[in-house]
Protein backbone atom coordinates (compact mmCIF):
# COMPACT_ATOMS: atom_id res chain seq x y z
CA UNK A 1 0.00 0.00 0.00
CA UNK A 2 2.05 3.11 1.27
CA UNK A 3 0.46 5.35 -1.11
CA UNK A 4 -2.60 6.39 1.14
CA UNK A 5 -3.09 6.39 5.14
CA UNK A 6 -6.47 5.05 6.68
CA UNK A 7 -7.61 6.14 9.64
CA UNK A 8 -10.71 4.30 11.37
CA UNK A 9 -13.43 6.30 12.85
CA UNK A 10 -15.69 5.17 16.11
CA UNK A 11 -18.28 4.43 13.90
CA UNK A 12 -17.28 1.35 11.90
CA UNK A 13 -17.33 1.62 8.48
CA UNK A 14 -16.66 5.21 8.17
CA UNK A 15 -12.72 5.92 6.92
CA UNK A 16 -10.64 8.78 6.17
CA UNK A 17 -8.08 8.39 3.83
CA UNK A 18 -4.82 10.71 3.37
CA UNK A 19 -3.32 10.34 0.29
CA UNK A 20 0.47 10.24 -0.27
CA UNK A 21 1.69 13.99 -2.02
CA UNK A 22 4.46 14.27 -3.89
CA UNK A 23 5.39 17.89 -4.17
CA UNK A 24 8.10 20.07 -5.50
CA UNK A 25 8.78 23.34 -6.55
CA UNK A 26 6.84 22.82 -9.65
CA UNK A 27 3.53 22.19 -7.65
CA UNK A 28 2.35 18.51 -6.45
CA UNK A 29 1.07 15.27 -7.51
CA UNK A 30 -1.11 12.53 -6.05
CA UNK A 31 -3.55 9.62 -6.95
CA UNK A 32 -7.27 10.06 -5.70
CA UNK A 33 -8.02 6.65 -6.69
CA UNK A 34 -6.49 3.28 -6.92
CA UNK A 35 -8.70 0.57 -6.83
CA UNK A 36 -5.53 -1.59 -5.50
CA UNK A 37 -5.39 0.48 -2.78
CA UNK A 38 -8.57 0.89 -1.54
CA UNK A 39 -8.97 -2.51 -1.98
CA UNK A 40 -5.95 -3.52 0.12
CA UNK A 41 -7.34 -0.99 2.55
CA UNK A 42 -10.89 -2.75 2.92
CA UNK A 43 -12.74 -0.82 0.53
CA UNK A 44 -13.67 -2.80 -2.04
CA UNK A 45 -16.22 -1.05 -4.28
CA UNK A 46 -17.09 -0.81 -8.01
CA UNK A 47 -17.83 2.91 -7.97
CA UNK A 48 -20.29 3.56 -11.06
CA UNK A 49 -20.56 7.45 -10.88
CA UNK A 50 -18.71 10.54 -10.09
CA UNK A 51 -20.11 13.92 -8.75
CA UNK A 52 -19.20 17.22 -8.24
CA UNK A 53 -20.50 20.42 -6.97
CA UNK A 54 -19.53 23.99 -6.20
CA UNK A 55 -21.17 25.63 -3.22
CA UNK A 56 -20.48 29.45 -1.54
CA UNK A 57 -19.78 29.63 2.15
CA UNK A 58 -22.24 28.79 4.53
CA UNK A 59 -23.98 26.57 1.82
CA UNK A 60 -25.47 23.28 4.18
CA UNK A 61 -26.49 20.43 1.79
CA UNK A 62 -27.98 17.23 3.61
CA UNK A 63 -28.46 14.95 5.07
CA UNK A 64 -28.92 13.09 1.77
CA UNK A 65 -29.31 9.32 1.54
CA UNK A 66 -30.88 6.49 -1.38
CA UNK A 67 -33.79 4.40 0.45
CA UNK A 68 -33.53 1.36 -1.90
CA UNK A 69 -30.66 1.69 -3.84
CA UNK A 70 -28.14 2.88 -0.86
CA UNK A 71 -24.62 4.18 -2.29
CA UNK A 72 -20.98 3.98 -1.17
CA UNK A 73 -19.50 7.37 -1.87
CA UNK A 74 -15.83 8.65 -1.22
CA UNK A 75 -16.02 12.25 -1.11
CA UNK A 76 -13.34 14.81 -1.18
CA UNK A 77 -12.71 18.37 -1.57
CA UNK A 78 -11.15 19.88 -4.54
CA UNK A 79 -11.10 23.30 -3.84
CA UNK A 80 -12.04 25.33 -0.57
CA UNK A 81 -13.01 23.45 3.12
CA UNK A 82 -15.94 22.28 3.99
CA UNK A 83 -17.21 20.11 7.18
CA UNK A 84 -17.97 16.71 6.19
CA UNK A 85 -20.81 14.47 8.13
CA UNK A 86 -22.10 10.49 8.28
CA UNK A 87 -25.30 9.63 9.94
CA UNK A 88 -25.12 6.08 10.61
CA UNK A 89 -29.03 4.44 9.70
CA UNK A 90 -27.84 1.19 9.45
CA UNK A 91 -30.95 -0.90 11.49
CA UNK A 92 -29.35 -2.76 14.30
CA UNK A 93 -25.66 -0.79 14.51
CA UNK A 94 -24.71 -0.35 17.97
CA UNK A 95 -24.04 3.36 16.42
CA UNK A 96 -27.92 4.28 15.27
CA UNK A 97 -28.31 7.84 15.07
CA UNK A 98 -24.89 8.77 15.46
CA UNK A 99 -22.96 10.92 13.66
CA UNK A 100 -18.88 11.38 12.34
CA UNK A 101 -17.52 14.82 10.92
CA UNK A 102 -13.98 15.75 9.28
CA UNK A 103 -12.55 18.47 8.02
CA UNK A 104 -11.97 18.16 4.51
CA UNK A 105 -10.12 20.52 1.96
CA UNK A 106 -7.99 21.31 -0.90
CA UNK A 107 -5.36 22.10 1.71
CA UNK A 108 -5.15 18.65 4.04
CA UNK A 109 -6.33 16.49 0.76
CA UNK A 110 -8.22 14.31 2.88
CA UNK A 111 -10.78 12.05 1.72
CA UNK A 112 -14.30 10.20 3.01
CA UNK A 113 -15.48 7.12 2.74
CA UNK A 114 -18.69 6.71 3.72
CA UNK A 115 -20.84 2.70 3.43
CA UNK A 116 -24.28 2.32 2.21
CA UNK A 117 -27.36 3.07 4.89
CA UNK A 118 -25.49 6.14 6.32
CA UNK A 119 -27.14 10.08 5.42
CA UNK A 120 -24.71 12.38 4.24
CA UNK A 121 -24.38 16.34 3.99
CA UNK A 122 -21.50 18.76 4.39
CA UNK A 123 -21.40 22.37 5.31
CA UNK A 124 -19.14 25.12 2.88
CA UNK A 125 -16.23 27.01 5.47
CA UNK A 126 -14.55 28.59 2.99
CA UNK A 127 -15.57 31.11 0.56
CA UNK A 128 -16.37 28.59 -2.09
CA UNK A 129 -15.56 24.91 -2.35
CA UNK A 130 -15.35 22.37 -5.03
CA UNK A 131 -16.54 18.84 -3.54
CA UNK A 132 -16.17 16.02 -5.50
CA UNK A 133 -17.45 12.22 -4.90
CA UNK A 134 -17.49 8.88 -6.00
CA UNK A 135 -20.80 6.80 -5.58
CA UNK A 136 -21.44 2.61 -5.88
CA UNK A 137 -24.46 2.95 -7.37
CA UNK A 138 -26.24 5.52 -9.79
CA UNK A 139 -28.31 8.22 -8.42
CA UNK A 140 -32.27 7.67 -8.71
CA UNK A 141 -34.14 10.94 -8.07
CA UNK A 142 -37.82 8.98 -6.70
CA UNK A 143 -35.37 7.60 -3.91
CA UNK A 144 -33.99 10.23 -2.33
CA UNK A 145 -34.22 10.36 1.77
CA UNK A 146 -32.94 13.08 4.00
CA UNK A 147 -32.85 14.16 7.64
CA UNK A 148 -33.18 17.43 8.78
CA UNK A 149 -29.45 19.04 9.12
CA UNK A 150 -30.56 19.96 12.67
CA UNK A 151 -32.13 16.91 14.41
CA UNK A 152 -31.53 17.48 17.82
CA UNK A 153 -31.68 13.77 18.33
CA UNK A 154 -28.83 13.34 16.43
CA UNK A 155 -27.11 17.00 17.31
CA UNK A 156 -24.84 17.01 14.95
CA UNK A 157 -22.31 20.18 15.59
CA UNK A 158 -21.97 21.79 12.93
CA UNK A 159 -18.89 24.32 12.78
CA UNK A 160 -21.46 27.58 12.14
CA UNK A 161 -19.04 31.08 12.54
CA UNK A 162 -20.52 33.85 14.60
CA UNK A 163 -21.93 35.61 11.36
CA UNK A 164 -22.54 33.08 9.04
CA UNK A 165 -25.30 32.55 7.09
CA UNK A 166 -26.32 29.44 6.10
CA UNK A 167 -28.29 28.81 2.92
CA UNK A 168 -30.21 25.70 2.83
CA UNK A 169 -32.15 23.93 -0.25
CA UNK A 170 -36.29 23.86 -0.10
CA UNK A 171 -35.74 20.23 0.09
CA UNK A 172 -33.21 20.38 2.80
CA UNK A 173 -35.54 22.56 4.97
CA UNK A 174 -38.60 20.18 4.38
CA UNK A 175 -36.67 16.64 5.82
CA UNK A 176 -37.63 15.73 9.34
CA UNK A 177 -35.66 13.69 12.68
CA UNK A 178 -34.74 10.68 12.48
CA UNK A 179 -37.20 9.68 14.77
CA UNK A 180 -39.63 9.68 11.87
CA UNK A 181 -37.79 6.64 9.36
CA UNK A 182 -39.36 4.14 8.14
CA UNK A 183 -38.15 1.35 10.12
CA UNK A 184 -38.95 -0.69 6.72
CA UNK A 185 -36.86 1.46 4.59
Amino acid sequence: MGKITVETCEIEGLKVITPTVFGDERGYFMETYNYNDYKEAGIDMEFVQDNQSSSKKGVLRGLHFQINFPQDKLVRVVSGEVFDVAVDLREGSKTYGQWYGVLLSAENKKQFFIPKDFAHGFLVLSDTAEFAYKCTDFYHPNDEGGLAWNDPDIGIQWPISEGMELTISEKDQKWTGIKTLKKDK
